[in-house]
């Protein structure tokens, strides 16, 4: 499917490095695309290993069984 760019000032900077560079528009966005994915790739990973010790340390905690009350919680917000 193609990718329409619909804001002229991003198709005008893909031309331009195209033009550049000698490649197609396509050919110039590649790469960018490919190292922002890969950028919030690293940034995902590194989110997950951040929260990992706390998910585990949640984890470690054991299951009571018992339902919350409601009602009760909803008390404690009614000041």
């Amino acid at each position: 499917m193609p990718l329409n760019i619909r804001s002229e000032e991003v198709n005008q900077r893909a031309e331009r490095l195209a033009s550049r560079t000698g490649v197609s528009k396509t050919e110039a966005v590649r790469p960018a695309l490919k190292n922002g994915l890969a950028r919030q790739n690293a940034e995902r990973e590194t989110f997950l290993e951040q929260v990992k010790p706390i998910q585990d340390r949640l984890a470690s905690n054991p299951s009571t069984g018992l339902k919350a009350d409601e009602a009760f919680c909803d008390s404690l917000n009614d000041a």
